[in-house]
């Protein structure tokens, strides 16, 4: 795996057991993150953070340095709060190949021919590496895809499952899309400074 993408995993607090040799599924399944991922648009809707001023606002004005651990605590939880927050949560995916327990699932909706005009590389098998509570509500990666050490990522949303397909970006330029928990805290602290100087 290109060691940019291993940076950018534990950029975001995320870790990893694969050796440097492991293949791109194998990879994927050896890497965890214990919360979730905050895209960086996140700064543009701040979803739950007035909310938890609101119910902390005695501690803001105690102790904030209490009040802002209190706050990572809470949104870097391995909870499902609708913080339009994404989820890396790895599995496979193979509707095309037969035999296994999802083949055939995607019947009468898509062919693989018409995946194979979006997705490159080959067998047509996926890693689903993400999903979300936006648009689109699911990420996948082609474990043959012919940049292994830095896949493209694409995107797919439950009402249109893989008939309508997007390619987003490297594997790297995926996990960049989000927020560190310093950067995070960076956009609470400007927010909620503004916030209780206006009283």
């Amino acid at each position: 795996m290109k060691p940019e993408v291993r940076q950018q995993i534990h950029r975001l607090g995320g870790t990893t057991t694969a050796a440097a040799t492991t293949d791109l599924a194998e990879f994927l399944a050896a890497t965890s993150f214990p919360h979730p991922l905050y895209p960086r648009h996140y700064a543009e809707e701040l979803f739950g953070l007035d909310e938890f001023y609101q119910q902390h606002r005695a501690l803001y004005t105690a102790n904030p340095a209490a009040f802002y651990e209190a706050l990572l605590l809470h949104f870097f939880a391995d909870h499902q709060l609708p913080y339009g927050q994404d989820f890396f949560r790895p599995f496979r995916f193979t509707p095309f190949t037969p035999g296994t327990p999802d083949y055939g699932e995607l019947e009468g909706l898509v062919t693989a021919e018409e995946v194979a005009l979006t997705v490159a590389g080959g067998p047509l098998e996926f890693i689903c590496i993400c999903y979300s509570y936006g648009f689109p509500d699911h990420y996948f990666v082609c474990p043959g895809d012919p940049n292994p050490e830095n896949p493209t990522v694409y995107g797919t949303d439950h009402e249109v499952f893989f008939q309508e397909i997007t390619a987003v970006g490297s594997l790297e330029e995926f996990f960049n899309r989000y927020l560190s928990k310093d950067e995070f805290l960076a956009i609470a602290r400007r927010h909620l400074t503004a916030q209780h100087a206006a009283g």
